[in-house]
């Protein structure tokens, strides 16, 4: 990862294209997943342009390898030189309510980038799924923290969430996941039922933080563009259940922006509604 970091970023980007390329034949499950997500979520395109659609998301995994050494490794100066952060001012009208943020992103395969753009400008927590392996755990915790995050909090840790937001604090959270059936519904992404959780309506409740969206987008040149949106206006609305669709369909928007960097490779689809059988 030191030898990913130190690279210039165009050998980054086209080095780890190839092993994205590469991988996507060694990790059959990981090109299985991926392939089904793109079928069930763009079949309006036929085999071919699928079939492009996925080399290019394999591509851009292998990228989001390097990014993530970069973030992980690199100076902060570098991390600041690698695009631009649009919309602060919507995060600091949200942090100055003085009642938290829940500042709502998705999982990209440059989402360590964009979060680490981000941070540069406003250091925020960071809500997270411990690693299996415990060593690259702790690397993930502690370089998070030294770029920015002010300090990581477990997933299942919602009463820690709870009390951070409550003292004012900014939350990064993504709740664009398949994380099991404890409090979920099934809500439309792209079109299919998607079991998505509905604690991000109850988050917002107990703390009455607003809630700030944001993502990010690796541009053509190789540069990086994050968009910070303005909070959510009316949410939570009381019914958890047209929430969760709302975050669904605003995550939809931004993943047809640039449908090759989305992480297609996890099982989006895993959970199904009871006597359906499994995608993958």
């Amino acid at each position: 990862m030191h030898a990913m970091a130190a690279l210039p970023q165009a050998w980054r980007l086209r080095i780890g294209g190839i092993l994205g390329h590469l991988s996507g034949h060694f990790a059959r499950h990981r090109r299985h997943v991926a392939a089904v997500n793109l079928r069930l979520c763009f079949p309006q395109l036929d085999d071919k342009a699928r079939a492009r659609l996925l080399e290019a998301n394999l591509a851009s995994t292998g990228i989001g390898m390097f990014e993530t050494a970069v973030c992980y490794w690199a100076p902060r100066e570098e991390i600041t030189r690698l695009g631009e952060v649009e919309g602060v001012e919507h995060l600091d009208a949200a942090i100055a309510r003085g009642k938290g943020v829940l500042l709502v992103s998705a999982h990209f395969t440059h989402f360590e980038t964009t979060g680490a753009m981000l941070a540069q400008q406003r250091p925020f927590h960071q809500m997270y799924r411990p690693n299996r392996n415990p060593l690259f755990n702790e690397l993930m915790k502690r370089a998070r923290e030294w770029r920015g995050a002010s300090s990581s909090i477990e997933r299942n840790n919602l009463r820690g969430l709870i009390r951070l937001l409550r003292q004012g604090r900014v939350v990064w959270y993504a709740p664009d996941q398949d994380y099991g059936a404890d409090g979920t519904v099934f809500v439309p992404f792209f079109g299919v039922p998607a079991r998505t959780i509905t604690a991000t309506s109850r988050i917002a409740q107990m703390s009455g933080a607003a809630v700030v969206p944001y993502y990010g987008v690796r541009l053509p040149n190789g540069r990086y563009r994050v968009r910070v949106l303005p909070a959510l206006d009316n949410f939570p609305s009381g019914d958890d259940t047209a929430d969760a669709a709302r975050i669904n369909a605003m995550v939809e928007g931004w993943v047809r922006e640039a449908p090759e960097q989305y992480l297609w490779v996890h099982r989006r689809f895993k959970g199904r509604p009871a006597g359906e059988p499994s995608f993958y």
